[in-house]
C-alpha cells in the first residue's frame, strides 16, 4: 500500500481511484465492511470498463477530537502507525492522509468534495458509512455525497449499518464502552479481532523480576485507557518477518502498591526467556480477571500474582511448565 499525506500533484496512478472515507479509529468490523465495499466496486469497473482501478482510503490525522477538544483523554483504539498496518492488510493499494486542523476543519463540504475528492484523487467512486459527516460544522454527510455525484461525475456508495448477531452495531465508540467496562471478549467480538496495545518495551521498576515475574512494560500513550486491572492476555514479540507469541498475564494500571501514578501495562510471558527491553511488543487483552488493588506488602502481591498467572493460564489453556 502506497501512503501519501496529501491530495494535490498526484503521480497519474494515484488517481482515479475507489475511495472509501473515514476515520477508521479501530478498523473495526463496520470499517471493514466499507473497505470490502470499496474493493468490490473496483472488481466491478473491471468487470465493466476492463481495467481495474485502484483501491483508497482517505482519512485524517490527528483525530479530530484532538482539534476540537482541549487535552481529551486518550481515547484511540488504533494510533496512526497501527490503523496503517491494518488498513494495508485489507488490500488497499492507497492511503490518503490528510492533516487535520482548524484551518482545515472550515473547509465547506461542498469544497471538500470539489477540491479534494474530485479535483485532488479524481475518484470514479466513493464510499462512505451511513453516519460519516465532513465539512465546516459537519455538514457533509452520504446525502450530500449522493447528491454531489449524481451531477459530478463519480458514483457514490453508502454502507449501511453493520451489526453482530445481538444486533449491536459495529462502532468505535461501542467498542470503547466495553473496554471502559472491563469486556475486552465482547470488544474482539466488534473489532473482529482482541484489542491489543502495542510499543517499544520500556524499563520499568526492575520489581517483577526480583519476585519471580519479570515483566515487560508498555506505556499507553495516546491509547485509550481501558478498564484497570489484571488480564490473561496473549503477547507477540516482532521476530522481523514474523510474530512470535507468548500466552501471558499483565496488570494495566497505576501500581497502587508502589504510589505509581501513570497507568501502564506490564506484562508477564509465561515460560519465556530472555531480555525484551527495546523490542517490538504486541499486547492482546483476552480476559478480564480482577480490578487493580493495593496490596499491605510485597508478600501479598506476590502471593496475588501467582493466583493470577494460574487463572490466566486456566483462562487460555496453558499448562504450568511445573507440571507439563
Amino acid at each position: 500500500m502506497q501512503l501519501f499525506r496529501h491530495h494535490s500533484g498526484l503521480i497519474e496512478r494515484a488517481r482515479g481511484a475507489v475511495v472509501a472515507l473515514g476515520n477508521f479509529d479501530g478498523v473495526h468490523r463496520g470499517h471493514r465492511a466499507v473497505i470490502e465495499t470499496t474493493r468490490t466496486i473496483a472488481t466491478e469497473f473491471a468487470g465493466r470498463m476492463g481495467k481495474r482501478p485502484p483501491t483508497a482510503v482517505l482519512t485524517f490525522e490527528p483525530h479530530p477530537r484532538m482539534v476540537f477538544q482541549q487535552e481529551p483523554p486518550p481515547f484511540r483504539l488504533t494510533p496512526f502507525r497501527i490503523k496503517v498496518h491494518q488498513i494495508a492488510a485489507l488490500g488497499i493499494d492507497l492511503m490518503f492522509v490528510l492533516r487535520f486542523d482548524r484551518v482545515f476543519s472550515l473547509t465547506s463540504a461542498e469544497a471538500f468534495v470539489t477540491d479534494i475528492l474530485i479535483g485532488g484523487l479524481g475518484v470514479v467512486h466513493v464510499v462512505a458509512g451511513y453516519d460519516f459527516v465532513f465539512g465546516n460544522r459537519r455538514r457533509g454527510n452520504a446525502a450530500l455525497l449522493q447528491d454531489m455525484s449524481a451531477c459530478s461525475g463519480f458514483g457514490f456508495t453508502e454502507v449501511s449499518p453493520v451489526a453482530s448477531s445481538h444486533s449491536t452495531i459495529y462502532s468505535s465508540t461501542a467498542i470503547r464502552e466495553l473496554l471502559i467496562a472491563g469486556k475486552p471478549r465482547d470488544a474482539a467480538a466488534l473489532l473482529g479481532r482482541p484489542w491489543e496495545i502495542e510499543g517499544r518495551v520500556q524499563p520499568g521498576d526492575r520489581r517483577g523480576r526480583t519476585i519471580g515475574f519479570p515483566t515487560a512494560n508498555l506505556r499507553l500513550g495516546s491509547y485509550l485507557q481501558p478498564a484497570l486491572g489484571v488480564y490473561a492476555v496473549r503477547a507477540g514479540i516482532d521476530r522481523g518477518e514474523r510474530t512470535a507469541w507468548h500466552s501471558g498475564v499483565a496488570n494495566l494500571g497505576r501500581r497502587p502498591t508502589f504510589d505509581g501514578t501513570e497507568p501502564r501495562l506490564e506484562a508477564h510471558l509465561f515460560d519465556f526467556t530472555g531480555d525484551l527491553y527495546g523490542r517490538h511488543l504486541r499486547v492482546e487483552l483476552v480476559e478480564f480477571l480482577r480490578a487493580e488493588q493495593r496490596f499491605a506488602g510485597i508478600d501479598a502481591l506476590k502471593a496475588q500474582i501467582a493466583l493470577d498467572a494460574a487463572r490466566a493460564r486456566e483462562v487460555l489453556g496453558v499448562r504450568s511448565s511445573a507440571t507439563a
